[in-house]
């Protein structure tokens, strides 16, 4: 079915930004269905872009901007092209078998998650069209993936509807599943985790935290599974605590810590992490990491999120020792790199201390950008060092 745009609305294609809002739409399109694959063209019927309808703001998520069938060779090429990125990146090895395959509008596949976890591919959709077209996707994993792949996971009800079933589509595998990420062991449980069962796109971020964490105490709020604790304690911390106002969140910590026998360094902490920075003793810690869930998803939301990630990092740079490094964070999308920073900058000020910029951090290469979507950088963080 072809859909026409409207005249005014044609540059953005023609710029190849991968979404098309239901503005520029100059169709009836109540006969549509939500997940169908549609043709948009101009008003002389010249083809424009391809790609799966919805009904919603966002109209239509782009997956070809040439004329081309969506089916198993489109497919194969498309996820051949994201795992050969990541193999160029060297990111599937002996100690690092954690890596994202596909990376949505960041791999030309709008609505598409996939994330690998040493032989098992965990496959999450955030459009109907993409759900559809599972079959096809877990089949093109196969044929690229060949050994390497030995079960694929379907997990979708989380970012669609509750009434989606999650399932194997291939193979099958006990949860949690042990895999690596630059040497340290994580249980890795995509059925009752969170996202794919683990939150990949800190990777980079974490080796960094422990070329600075020898010797040093450390406090890791927000701590999930407790990535960035692993890896300070690989790389010689004195003494690692984990927080989280989650029990669940630190029993899964708790377990990865004794999977690597650091418990001897070791404590963790159930508490809220901006009561708990209220209170701090200033001489406690060298390093403290600051990695909330978003405080933002939606634009309207911004300016209270702003005020959010200023408290708590204004709590963090009063109470951090003196010559102690702040590594924040944030993945709200609505808050750019610009914006968080100039954040930051407020909340030094409020606490009165003097800060320095260390590090910019991003999202790493297989949570890539797509040029033509600045939307897609969503992961911003910084080092600081407070005088």
């Amino acid at each position: 079915m072809n859909i026409e745009i409207r005249k005014n609305k044609v540059h953005s294609i023609e710029r190849k930004h991968p979404w098309i809002f239901s503005g520029a739409i100059n169709s009836e399109v109540s006969e549509i269905q939500n997940g169908d694959i549609v043709t948009a063209v101009d008003k002389k019927g010249n083809f424009l872009a391809r790609g799966h309808f919805q009904h919603a703001t966002i109209s239509l998520r782009v997956l070809t901007f040439i004329d081309q069938e969506i089916d198993q060779y489109f497919f194969n090429q498309k996820i051949s092209n994201a795992v050969e990125v990541r193999k160029k990146q060297n990111l599937i090895r002996k100690d690092n078998n954690i890596c994202r395959l596909v990376h949505g509008e960041g791999d030309n596949l709008p609505g598409l998650i996939i994330d690998y976890y040493a032989g098992v591919a965990v496959i999450q959709c955030h459009s109907i069209g993409m759900f559809k077209s599972v079959n096809l996707i877990a089949e093109a994993l196969k044929t690229v993936l060949g050994k390497e792949l030995f079960a694929i996971y379907s997990k979708s009800s989380d970012t669609l509807n509750k009434d989606i079933s999650d399932n194997y589509l291939f193979g099958e595998c006990e949860t949690p599943h042990l895999a690596l990420e630059n040497g340290v062991k994580f249980n890795i449980d995509w059925i009752t985790g969170q996202k794919t069962g683990f939150f990949i796109d800190q990777r980079e971020n974490r080796l960094l935290l422990g070329k600075y964490s020898k010797d040093k105490k450390v406090l890791n709020t927000f701590c999930y599974s407790g990535g960035f604790s692993l890896l300070a304690l690989k790389h010689g911390a004195k003494e690692v605590h984990s927080l989280d106002s989650s029990k669940k969140a630190i029993v899964l910590t708790d377990d990865n810590v004794k999977l690597n026998d650091f418990e001897e360094k070791h404590t963790s902490i159930v508490a809220d992490a901006m009561d708990y920075m209220k209170d701090l003793n200033k001489e406690e810690y060298d390093i403290i990491i600051l990695d909330p869930p978003a405080f933002a998803k939606h634009r309207d939301k911004r300016h209270k999120a702003i005020q959010g990630y200023k408290r708590l990092n204004a709590h963090t740079i009063r109470q951090v020792k003196p010559g102690g490094i702040i590594f924040t964070f944030s993945c709200s999308q609505v808050v750019d790199k610009y914006l968080f920073t100039n954040t930051i900058i407020a909340a030094a000020i409020e606490a009165g201390r003097n800060v320095r910029i260390l590090e910019q951090l991003h999202q790493p290469s297989d949570h890539p950008i797509n040029a033509f979507h600045p939307e897609g950088e969503y992961l911003k963080g910084l080092v600081i060092q407070v005088d």
